[in-house]
């Protein structure tokens, strides 16, 4: 039997007081007075996409001509939009963060737009099968980067995934963008697990554990990961949520999910739980094929075996990811 962790257990190894150290200002975000800019400074010139709680268009910052990225932000409860302001604020100046430039509002509809730098972004599905091994090397190190920094700040990201991750790749450039779900890491707090999306979500969302941490961006990261090297980009690809749990129970099988629950207290529905039946755990050395064998090195699938982990506590941080021997030759490099 597996001892039953307290509370007290479930905090991070790193970062867990990042807040503690902050003047209030900097997490209470409620407080925040935004300071709006200019709208007729900028002009917007195409649709680029749309999410649930956003449009983006490229623009243009008329008084200097330069090239900038407009979201235009859906109605959302104002409490929202001054978390994901101030959350932009905090992170914006981290390595490899998207910049937040200014702030805009239209004065008669109230719309609030956030204005960022342009990043010449080239589409991940057209970009990932071309990588190199050094490449990919080169591109999840610095988003172990943008990681560890905003940890380090007291924020989670929670919305880690290919279409988050803007490459330039002729520049070498990498930011970590869309920060409209991210949250501040207050210990022993209970989160919404109604974050990340679904194929990138960590096993505590898909079962409720609300008392997570840092650790969920680390999942995400390895399905990243598991999906670039394997080359089957989603890696888990749910059609739900209790789908979703299967597909990754079909590869890490169900005696380390059951130890996972047991030691938290935390419980499956019956129906989830018969769904899920008994799963043998696969090697990852199984994926291994003909196509993607020059990427499926020892490295590689230890790394994501370190991230790839039910619970949250065994899961390697970015720090820790990034003195990985499967970064070594990033590191010389630097």
């Amino acid at each position: 039997m597996t001892a039953r962790a307290t509370k007290r257990d479930r905090l991070p190894r790193y970062y867990k007081d990042a807040l503690a150290k902050k003047q209030k200002e900097f997490w209470d975000y409620e407080k925040l007075i935004v300071k709006w800019g200019k709208l007729d400074d900028y002009e917007v010139t195409q649709k680029i996409g749309r999410g649930k709680y956003s449009e983006v268009f490229t623009g243009i910052h008329c008084p200097t001509n330069k090239k900038c990225v407009i979201k235009i932000l859906k109605p959302v409860k104002k409490k929202k939009i001054k978390r994901e302001i101030k959350i932009l604020q905090n992170v914006s100046e981290g390595p490899n963060v998207v910049k937040l430039l200014d702030v805009l509002r239209d004065p008669l509809t109230k719309t609030p737009c956030l204005v960022f730098e342009h990043i010449n972004n080239t589409d991940w599905k057209t970009l990932y099968p071309k990588l190199a091994l050094s490449d990919i090397k080169f591109y999840l190190y610095q988003v172990l980067k943008a990681l560890d920094y905003s940890h380090s700040q007291g924020i989670m990201h929670r919305d880690v995934k290919p279409h988050n991750v803007m490459i330039d790749h002729e520049k070498r450039e990498v930011r970590l963008i869309d920060w409209g779900l991210a949250e501040f890491y207050h210990p022993l707090t209970e989160y919404n697990v109604r974050v990340a999306s679904r194929h990138y979500k960590g096993p505590e969302l898909l079962v409720d554990d609300t008392l997570y941490d840092y650790a969920l961006d680390m999942w995400s990261l390895g399905c990243m990961l598991a999906g670039i090297t394997f080359r089957k980009e989603p890696f888990f690809a749910g059609a739900d949520n209790v789908d979703q749990l299967y597909k990754i129970a079909k590869v890490l099988g169900t005696d380390l999910l059951e130890e996972y629950l047991d030691a938290y207290d935390l419980e499956l529905e019956l129906e989830v739980e018969q769904r899920l039946g008994k799963l043998p755990r696969k090697q990852w050395s199984s994926f291994k094929t003909k196509e993607n064998a020059e990427r499926c090195t020892p490295e590689a699938l230890e790394l994501i075996d370190k991230m790839l982990r039910y619970d949250p506590a065994a899961r390697i941080l970015p720090k820790e990811a990034m003195s990985h021997a499967y970064f070594e030759e990033v590191r010389k490099q630097k």
